[in-house]
Order: C-alpha cells, then structure tokens, then sequence
C-alpha cells in the first residue's frame, strides 16, 4: 500500500507543478525521468546500504568534530553561563555557526569552494538540460547560503530575465547553507540531513523546469563568476566570522519572535475554539502528508510540524519535532525530517528578495512580485524528497 499511496504523491506533487507552469508545452519529460531516477539511487544509497551509512557516518564525525572545535571558542566566551547538565540552543546550536562560517571563508578564500561549486555545477548541467549558471546557483547555494550565493553572480544578475531569475532563487529556497548544517545535525539525524541536502538538489531541477521551463541558448549559456574582492587573509576571516555571527543572531531572533507569536496564537485559539491554531494547520496539511507516506494515524501531528515550518521556519519545526511528547514511528520522523531540511518558509521571500535588491533594484522588484510562486515551487520540492524518503524507508 505504501507504493501506491507513495507513487500517487509523486504524481500529485509533479501534477501540482504541471498545472502551474509558465509554458506545459516547453516541459522537457526527459531529464526529469533521469533526475527522478538518480533521486532514488542515491537516496537507495544513503539511506539503506552500508556505503551511504559510511559516508554520512564520515561527514556527521566531521561535522562533530567541527562542533567541538566551535564549542572551544564558545565556551571559552560563555563558559560557566549554564549548569554543566544543561544545555541552551542559543550557545550549544547557534553559536558554533560562527566558526563554521569562519571555514567556509578560509575555503572560499584559498578557492577551494569555488573550484569544486563550478565543476560540480558543469556536470550537473549535462544532466539537467538547464544552464551553466542554473546549475552553479544550485551547488553554490548549498554552500553559500540563498542570500550570498547572489553575490556570486553579481555580474549576471542585472541581465537575467525573469524566468531564470526565478530558476535560481528557487534553488537557493530549497538547499540550505553549510555554515548551519551542523545545527540541524544537532536536532536531526545526520543521515535524514544529509539525504535531504543530495534529493533537494535534484528536486529543485526537477519542479524547476516544470513549473518554469525554457530554453537557454549557447549565447545565453554563460557563467561568470564574481572573485572574491581583494582581502587579506585576516580581513577576510574577520568578515566571515562576523557574518556568521550575525546570522546566529538572526535566527535567535527569529525564533524568539516566532516561538513566542505561535504559542499565544494557540492560546488564543484555544480559548476561544477549544483547539491550538497548530492543530488547525496540522489538519489542513494531513492529506498532503498521507501523501508523503505518513501513516493515516500520524498525519494530523506530522502535518502540524510541517505546516508550523512554512509559517515561520525550519529551526522553530525542528525544534518542536524533538520535544514533542508524540512519538513517531521511524518511517514518519524520517519524512518530517527531511522535509523540514530547507529554507522553503514564509520568511525566505523577504531574505531572497531583500538580498537581489541589495544588489540590483529592479531585480528585487521582480523577485518580490513572484514570491509565493517561489515558495510554492521550493515547498513542492521538499514535499518530493519526503515522498521518495518514505517509498525508500
């Protein structure tokens, strides 16, 4: 049964794609049916043969071991703020950030990054059928961040039309940055983390050039790549340092904001109608989480979690997800977790939006006219990874 309700998803999330594309006739079946292919291969891989488990078993050591050597600079600033048995989000999951943005900046600098972003990126194009710079955008993103991979490509962003542009900001909403992976390995699975960052990848192509196809001709296909501007070593590192830490702050802010909104909001709901506003959602998301695989019993609850992280983000799910009092069956955590592994939210539109403006006006403009649809595709993309996650769990 679960192949049937799963193979059904599939057809429903693409079929949601299909109905809202730009152009149905343009819609190449091909490099969509090998991109699908590859998603169950490599989520086959990662998540039921010895060989994925010793691949994520190596990056969740790695990224481990880079969350011990953050907690040495945190606690040497913050130390002796907590009880030795307790643990608080902000210093613990946030905080190591920092140091993990501080790497990115030492790789990028010695062009590391850049060197495998842009030869991964050609090979992905030669199997997507989109662009040089879709592809680039896509890998980028994953390593950048959805608003610094622009800077990247600042050269080109003034001259892009609007349906590539919509292209890559649909990719940088559904990856996520590798400055905060090891956060979410902190709440979720490395495994569940790690499958959704190589599926999500290939989701984006896929809803991408169905809901937004188009042809880029030789001309158009060409990828420029912004250097970096001209540092020292230890500009460069304070930089990046900086920038982590403002984004650890970022999302402590939001959090408070949004934790603190959501819980008052469910108290008022439930005063006046007897039910939390989380359960509300929860109920309109159930079918489209039967869908992904969730077991009928579990849906209204899955749907609840996954629906709290459209309305506000994935650390305030996540977070509700390892408290909750439910405990899931192996199969639906799997789902939720992957799910839940991308900036696909309500907040993303004015981050994405707000970082094209900053560098091009009219382009942000333009962004920000298309914003729903953006998150419309980027959340297909994650209702499709957790779909193959729960065919292959």
């Amino acid at each position: 049964m679960k192949y049937l309700i799963g193979c059904l998803g599939l057809l429903f999330f693409i079929g949601l794609a299909w109905l809202t594309s730009n152009d149905r006739k343009k819609v190449k079946f091909r490099p969509i049916i090998i991109m699908l292919a590859l998603q169950f291969i490599l989520g086959f891989v990662l998540l039921n043969t010895s060989v994925g488990n010793f691949v994520i078993e190596g990056i969740a050591k790695g990224f481990d071991n880079l969350l011990q050597y953050a907690a040495e600079g945190v606690n040497f600033v913050f130390g002796g703020l907590i009880n030795p048995d307790e643990t608080s989000f902000f210093i613990g999951v946030l905080l190591p950030i920092v140091f993990i943005s501080a790497l990115i900046g030492i790789l990028q600098y010695f062009k590391i990054l850049p060197f495998i972003v842009k030869y991964i990126g050609l090979a992905l194009s030669k199997v997507n059928g989109m662009g040089k710079l879709e592809s680039y955008n896509a890998v980028a993103s994953a390593i950048l961040g959805q608003s610094e991979v622009f800077i990247s490509v600042k050269k080109q962003l003034g001259l892009l039309p609007k349906h590539r542009l919509y292209t890559l900001c649909a990719s940088a909403m559904s990856t996520v940055s590798m400055a905060i992976i090891g956060s979410y390995m902190f709440l979720l699975k490395p495994q569940y983390v790690v499958t959704a960052i190589v599926l999500n990848l290939f989701g984006g192509f896929i809803i991408t050039s169905v809901i937004n196809p188009y042809e880029v001709t030789e001309e158009e296909d060409v990828l420029e790549v912004k250097d970096e501007k001209e540092q020292s070593f230890f500009e460069m590192l304070g930089e990046y340092i900086m920038d982590g830490f403002h984004v650890a702050i970022t999302v402590a802010a939001m959090l408070i904001g949004f934790v603190a909104v959501i819980t008052m909001i469910n108290a008022i709901f439930k005063g006046i109608f007897g039910i939390s506003f989380q359960d509300i959602i929860g109920y309109l998301v159930a079918p489209f989480a039967f869908l992904m695989g969730v077991p009928a019993n579990e849906i209204v609850d899955a749907g609840s979690i996954m629906a709290t992280k459209l309305v506000s983000n994935e650390f305030v799910a996540m977070t509700n997800l390892t408290s909750s009092s439910i405990e899931f069956t192996g199969r639906t955590t799997a789902i939720i977790s992957v799910f839940l592994v991308s900036f696909a939210n309500f907040s993303s539109i004015g981050i994405i939006s707000g970082a094209v403006k900053s560098l091009n006006e009219e382009q942000g403009n333009v962004v920000a006219r298309f914003g729903i649809k953006l998150l419309f595709g980027a959340t297909l993309v994650s209702c499709l990874t957790a779909t193959i996650v729960g065919l292959l769990y």
